[in-house]
């Protein structure tokens, strides 16, 4: 599936604006912590082994589950659905969705009941809600804009649970504990990403 497929794929579905540049995000900050985790040591997974070569994804697979995993946040598909049956959509229209990026997709709601397992699984999970956090604290900036927002102001807002409620503080946590890579770290990889494709995203 090429990303343009992807994109006519989500548009189809979902409406809200706001939702779709959510999901670019998460394609943008997926990529970014692959290419963090590729330049360390891959940590432990959950189940304390190391993840297998073959296991851990391309970097365009990490990217599609970003892209993709929202895709079915649309009316008539139930909570517990939400992340199985954007695969199920694409499948049907002989577009190709690897097990894994179906998977993670699944994973990131834990409504469905499948569980995180792979490195990707865990990105995605920790992920998602980091990107509403980032938006909501460059909203309330007077320039409104991801350039003028730092890693320190976005900490400061994690901590206080009264900003962005809707924000699961305690996913976006498990990223030291799953990917080896620290909140402080977790939020520069983030932010960095998401300032890069600023324009695309609107801030």
């Amino acid at each position: 599936m090429t990303r343009n497929q992807a994109l006519a794929l989500i548009q189809e579905h979902v409406e809200n604006k706001n939702i779709i540049k959510h999901m670019v995000a998460l394609e943008v900050v997926m990529g970014a912590i692959y290419d963090a985790l590729q330049m360390k040591e891959r940590p432990s997974t959950s189940s304390g082994q190391n993840s297998p070569k073959g296991n851990f994804g391309t970097k365009d697979e990490w990217m599609m589950a970003g892209l993709l995993h929202d895709g079915d946040y649309c009316e008539g598909v139930s909570e517990n659905q939400q992340g199985i049956m954007i695969t199920q959509w694409a499948r049907g229209k002989g577009l190709g969705i690897p097990e894994n990026v179906a998977h993670a997709m699944a994973a990131h709601n834990s409504d469905t009941g499948i569980k995180p397992e792979s490195l990707m699984d865990w990105a995605i999970f920790c992920a998602d809600s980091l990107t509403g956090l980032v938006v909501a604290a460059t909203l309330i900036l007077p320039t409104k804009t991801l350039a003028c927002l730092t890693v320190q102001s976005v900490e400061k807002r994690f901590k206080e649970p009264s900003f962005a409620r809707g924000t699961r503080r305690n996913e976006i946590a498990m990223c030291d504990e799953h990917l080896g890579i620290s909140l402080h770290d977790f939020i520069a990889i983030a932010l960095k990403a998401m300032q890069e494709h600023s324009e695309e995203l609107g801030l």
